[in-house]
């Protein structure tokens, strides 16, 4: 299994880890089978969408931020009850084929860290399984 670690720098964000995710696919050795990604954090997240496009990110940041805002009605004493409803929404794993030791993604997929409740020190596990 591979580590990745990441900072984040804001409050709310996606980062691209597309890139990261393949490298530790092929450091695998793995030609075809899955590559599993999985975030262990309360109040981050992890999504597949269209990396193309900044545009994109900032629409989905500002349509969970609409649907869940940080100021509310909520009982969790933190004060982080957004962020931990939002990694919910969104959900902490992912897995995706790979062929070719390749990340077997469309054209205009990214794989995106999302963190909801930073700026941290965030871990991303990328566990690959062979065909």
């Amino acid at each position: 299994m591979k580590k990745i670690t990441l900072a984040t720098r804001a409050r709310t964000e996606f980062i691209d880890i597309t890139a990261k995710v393949a490298s530790a696919v092929r450091e695998s050795g793995m030609s075809d089978g899955v590559c599993h990604i999985f975030v262990p954090h309360t109040t981050a997240g992890l999504t597949i969408n269209e990396n193309a496009d900044p545009s994109v990110v900032a629409d989905i940041l500002r349509a969970l931020e609409a649907a869940v805002p940080f100021e509310g009605p909520y009982a969790h004493r933190e004060g982080n009850s957004a962020a931990h409803i939002k990694s919910t929404l969104v959900g902490v794993a992912a897995t995706v084929a790979v062929t070719g030791s390749s990340l077997a993604l469309g054209t205009w997929q990214g794989i995106f860290f999302c963190e909801f409740d930073g700026p941290r020190a965030r871990t991303v596990y990328v566990q690959t399984i062979p065909r």
